[in-house]
């Protein structure tokens, strides 16, 4: 199996490597090679996504990435900037499916901003569109109209191929837990999503077992935070899905405890912490790498169909939180608060 380790900007370089501990103490038939991305890339090689990464990236079974992103990069010129060489990476290898599961461990419950019993047994499954949408339709940029004033433009676009495509991600994954799909669109003025819902109708017929049901995108921000656990897999577009899926971080005590995955047709994937690069800890060695952790287990499941070693990086972290363990992030009242370090040495130590 061989890994392509992107770890990028801020904090990424401390929490992928405690991912990378992690798997190395499986003892498992792995290897993994470094490259830089985002504001790495810019550094190394002028790029967000350097040629070498990129062709790294293509040819790894999988990508291990941190975080890109650093303010100090903001001033430069926009295909400059780290966010543009996550979003090439994503269109390049075809990543398309964006799976962010929204577990809460009970030891967690109390860490979470809502009441105990409003997230206690929280367990959802958010599959957000990862290649289309406003993020990549056109035309777009920034203009002068006639009068001097100046204009933006991002274009919203989805073809049914897509739609149905990442439709069927989805009642496949709920196939195999509640058989339940909530498709978020907004449908009543948005004619894109319009088109969504059709073809998540359509779709369904083919799944009679799946209970599908839909939901404003607004709506289903405010019933996230009213009542969680009546969702099991949603399913909606880029722009929606990267919303709702931060909000979902949170109900589970921390955006540090949220992994992702993203896949192409094929299950070849790059797997990722849902947060960014917190440019502001970066180096101080308190970030929180549990999202990391459990994205490398979602790798082992999804890409490599290794159902038991993903089983044992996750009940690794169930332990290490029940020994009361706690990054900042996440520290509650008779806990033993960690760094970030120690914390990736805890989930080792429990893997053993």
């Amino acid at each position: 199996m061989k890994i392509a380790v992107l770890p990028g900007d801020g904090i990424g370089p401390e929490i992928v490597a405690q991912a990378v501990n992690v798997l190395n103490a499986l003892n498992i038939n792995i290897t993994m090679q470094e490259a830089p991305i985002g504001g790495a890339g810019y550094e190394a090689a002028g790029d967000p996504l350097p040629d070498a990464t990129l062709q790294l990236a293509k040819e790894a079974d999988a990508v291990l990435l941190g975080a890109v992103g650093d303010w100090k990069y903001d001033k430069l010129e926009r295909h400059l900037r780290p966010e543009r060489g996550l979003l090439r990476i994503r269109k390049e290898l075809n990543l398309f499916a964006n799976l962010r599961p929204a577990l809460l461990y009970p030891e967690l419950a109390n860490a979470s901003t809502l009441k105990p019993e409003v997230v206690s047994g929280l367990d959802i499954m958010i599959v957000r569109e990862l290649t289309g949408d406003i993020y990549f339709g056109q035309p777009r940029g920034i203009s002068t109209l006639e009068n001097g004033e100046r204009e933006g433009i991002n274009t919203m676009r989805y073809c049914e191929s897509e739609i149905r495509r990442i439709g069927r991600v989805a009642f496949d994954i709920a196939m195999k837990r509640n058989k339940r799909v909530c498709s978020v669109d907004k449908a009543n003025v948005l004619e894109t999503t319009e088109l969504w819902r059709q073809v998540m109708i359509e779709l369904s017929a083919e799944y009679p077992e799946v209970e599908l049901s839909h939901m404003y995108v607004d709506n289903a921000a405010m019933q996230l935070i009213r009542a969680p656990k009546q969702f099991d897999v949603m399913v909606t577009g880029n722009i929606f899905g990267d919303i709702l899926s931060d909000e979902a971080s949170m109900l589970t005590g921390s955006i540090g405890m949220l992994p992702s995955a993203s896949l192409d047709a094929n299950n070849k994937g790059m797997y990722e912490p849902s947060h960014g690069s917190a440019p502001d800890i970066a180096g101080k060695d308190i970030a929180n790498p549990l999202a990391t952790i459990l994205s490398a287990a979602m790798m082992l499941r999804y890409t490599f169909n290794d159902e038991a070693n993903a089983l044992k990086i996750e009940n690794a972290v169930k332990k290490a939180l029940a020994q009361g363990y706690r990054t900042a992030d996440i520290v509650t009242e008779g806990c033993k608060q960690v760094k970030c370090s120690e914390m990736g040495n805890a989930v080792v130590a429990a893997l053993n």
